[in-house]
Parts: structure tokens; sequence; C-alpha cells
């Protein structure tokens, strides 16, 4: 009879185990207009075609390969966001422990008196006592309370991988603009030594004027100045290239010092010149990492609700206990001192749950602020995929303009030496020309630098850089 009320309330218990409790999570779906083409898609810069994981590879520059691959394995945010994957993995081990039968083994030894009462006629009152069993409980998962933590559990793990994933998008995105970076700053200082040569080149054909006194000692002082004045720009631009490297150093793991040489030897502008793939809003959405980091940090808090509204009801545990005492170790192997027992516990907080349905409304709370933060990643992603495409294609038509000013800058200048050397012009239009072309020509590098700049924020918008 004392089996059959065991095995009865074990099945009942078993039974109710399927009643889950807390909302079910359902994926929100984006608003319609998220799905769409983007306003820029129509223009000639881009193309329909989805964004390539490894779209760095598109500069098709081998040194920029390497590059990001070394980024990608030896970076210090990289391997945080590593470390932290593999805590949120022991939290799912952990979370799924919870399922199975928790046991423990326990032994002691102890040295004492009894009453004279509880010894029988003849037996020592002092003596040894020994004893060692084993315990083992499981808990019935009533209400899906256990099932609802592996459950979010689950999605902390997705969300952390997730969050890797968008560490690795900062990662090769930032490594790809320090090394266009380093690339343009060696464009524009060629370009810079170039117009300080041209400048010396006038300044010495004004001093030999001067000497001739066709020229005046203010001339030569201006072109002298103007000369003068961009040298000092190079300095500048010398230290942001080095800067650049430096940070090129840091993000693949390395100190300053380690740095290969091959890393700064590019001195052409990093630049893709076909239309980028940039897919669609849908695209965009799936892609994007810090989506669906806050689109599994939802999943998990909505199951974090079922965790705490199962403590509104009875909590059941089935156990079982073996073990034996005597005054011997070797008679607590025996049959003898044997003692065994089985049975259920039942634990249910009431009637005061009030602490309980606190739990349940900071659960729902952190939820409707997951959701938020989900639907502000979303919004997010849109404005700044939109705002990289429009600043990309803006720096496309001024880098045109200044294209055209810097032609007929040169044009411009080249007139004006003829006309000096043939004497039918003044130092000042000379010195006019020259500053107009050494303005425009460092305008056109500069742009250069931020064309390129731009097409690495398209990418990073895009959520490209993990498979």
């Amino acid at each position: 009879m004392r089996y059959r009320h065991f095995a009865l309330a074990s099945l009942s218990a078993l039974a109710l185990s399927g009643c889950a409790v807390g909302p079910d999570y359902a994926a929100s779906s984006p608003r319609p207009a998220s799905s769409g083409p983007f306003i820029s898609a129509g223009d000639p810069a881009f193309a329909a075609a989805p964004l390539p994981a490894d779209w760095w590879r598109l500069y098709n520059d081998p040194v920029l390969d390497t590059l990001v691959a070394e980024a990608l394995a030896a970076n210090t945010d990289v391997r945080q966001a590593v470390a932290r994957i593999e805590r949120a993995r022991a939290g799912l081990r952990g979370a799924r422990g919870d399922r199975l039968p928790q046991g423990s083994v326990g032994a002691g030894a102890s040295y004492g008196r009894v009453p004279e009462s509880q010894v029988p006629a003849g037996a020592d009152r002092q003596d040894w006592s020994y004893d060692a069993g084993i315990d083992v409980a499981y808990e019935v998962d009533l209400f899906a309370r256990v099932s609802r933590g592996v459950e979010a559990a689950r999605a902390d793990l997705a969300a952390s991988e997730a969050e890797a994933d968008a560490v690795r998008v900062m990662v090769v995105a930032d490594t790809t603009r320090a090394y266009a970076d380093a690339a343009s700053g060696a464009a524009r200082l060629r370009v810079a030594r170039e117009i300080v040569e041209l400048l010396s080149q006038s300044l010495e054909l004004t001093r030999k004027r001067h000497a001739a006194g066709l020229e005046s000692g203010l001339a030569v002082a201006r072109i002298a100045t103007l000369r003068d004045q961009r040298a000092a720009d190079i300095p500048a631009l010398e230290a942001a290239r080095a800067a650049a490297l430096f940070r090129l150093a840091t993000l693949t793991g390395r100190a300053p010092a380690e740095l290969p040489p091959i890393a700064g030897e590019r001195s052409i502008v990093l630049e893709i010149e076909q239309a980028i793939p940039i897919g669609d809003g849908a695209t965009l959405l799936a892609r994007r990492p810090d989506i669906r980091s806050a689109e599994r940090r939802l999943a998990a808090d909505t199951a974090r609700i079922g965790v705490a509204t199962a403590d509104l009801y009875p909590r059941i545990t089935l156990g079982g206990s073996l073990g034996s005492t005597g005054p011997d170790i070797g008679d607590i192997f025996t049959g003898g001192p044997l003692r065994w027992l089985v049975g259920s516990l039942l634990n249910w907080s009431f009637p005061n749950q009030e602490a309980i349905r606190a739990r349940i409304d900071a659960a729902e709370a952190d939820t409707q602020g997951s959701l938020a933060a989900f639907d502000g990643a979303v919004l997010t992603a849109l404005e700044e995929t939109e705002t990289a495409l429009s600043n990309y294609v803006h720096a496309i038509e001024r880098r045109a303009a200044l294209q055209s000013a810097s032609q007929e800058a040169e044009r411009a200048a080249r007139i004006v030496r003829a006309q000096q050397r043939e004497g039918t012009t003044n130092s000042l239009d000379r010195l006019d020309a020259e500053r107009t072309l050494a303005e425009a020509r460092a305008q056109l590098a500069a742009q250069d630098a931020e064309v390129s700049r731009a097409q690495v924020d398209v990418f990073r918008a895009l959520g490209g850089g993990w498979s």
C-alpha cells in the first residue's frame, strides 16, 4: 500500500509536468517599410545583389586580406566576445543540468556518549560511530520552470554569439578603415610634397626674375609664404598616417613596432571602383548581428517570465536516500544497519505570493524593455545604412566636382606660368593661380580619402564581416 501511494503521487506529478506557464515567445516582425529597397538604391554606385560576408575581398588587396584574417584571430575585442560566448555556453549547460537528478554522497565519523537508556546491557556508552549514505533528488518540472530556464539560457547563448559577430563586423571595418587611412595618408602626403615641389620651382623662378629686376621682393616673399604654408601641412599628414598604422597594429593584436612594413606600403587610395552590392532592407535586417542579438535578448527575457511565474505554483521533488550507520567502519557495509527511504516533497509559497508577483512584474518589464531595444535596433540599423549610403553618394558627387575644379586650376596655372615667362602677366596673378591649384589638389586628395572612408562605412552599416 505504501508503494502504491508513492507511485500515485509520482504519476500525478509527472502528469502535471507538461503545464508550462508564461508566454510563448513569438518573433517580432519589423514594419513592412523596413524590408523594402533603400532610398539610395537606384544610384549607379550601388547594385541590388546582397553583400558578401567577406566584403573586404572586393578590394582585391592581398595585404588587406591578411590583416583582416589576423585581426579576426588576434584582436582583443574578439577574444573578449568569444570568452562571453563560453560563459553563456556554461550557463546553458548549468540550466540543462537542472533537468537531471541531483545526487550527493556523504560519509562521517564521530565519537561521543549516548544516554544509558539507549545502550544495550554491557555495551559502552562512549564509542565511535560511522555513517555513510547516498541521497538522490529529482525536481519534477511542474509548469516548465526548468524548461523555461533552459530556453532563456539558450537564447542568451545565441545573443552572445550574435554580439560576437557584431564585434567581428566592427573589427573588420575598423581594420579596413585603418588600412585605408594609411593608404590615403600616403596618397595625400605624395600630393602635398608635389605641391611643395611645384611651389619651390615657382619660388626659384621668381627669385631669378627678382635678381634680374623683373619681380619685386614682395612677390618673392608671397610665393615663399605660400610654399612654407603648404610645407607645414606635411607633418600633420605624417602624424595622421602614423596614427592609422598604430591603430592597425592594435587591431591585429600587435604592438605598433611589430606591424610588418608591408602594411604601410600602399600609397594609392583604397577604393572599389565597381558598384557596391547592398541588397535591401530585408537582407539587412536578417544580416545585422545587433538586430539578431536584440531579438535573442527579447526571447530570453520572455522565457524568464515563465521562470518567475512557475514559482506561483507547487514545486514537487522526488527523492530517495540509501545509507548505513554502525560503530565500526566495516559495519556500514553490512546489511544489518542499512537504511533507505523514498518519497516526494511538496514546496509551495502560499498564501503570501507578493514577492513572486513582484519578480513576475520585473520580468515583464525587462521584456518590454527588450522589445523596445529590438525595435530601436531595427530603426538604428536602417538609419545608419541610409545615412552611410547617402554620405557615400554625396562624397562621390563632391569628388567629381573637385576633380573638375582641380583640372581647371591646373590648366589656369599652366597658362599663367607661360604668361609670366613671356612677361605678359604679373606675379600677383601667378601667386593666385598657384594658391588655387594647391588648394584644389589638396581638397581633392582629402576627398579621395573621404570617399574611401564612406565606402567602408557602407560596409559596416550593412553588417558584413561574419559568416
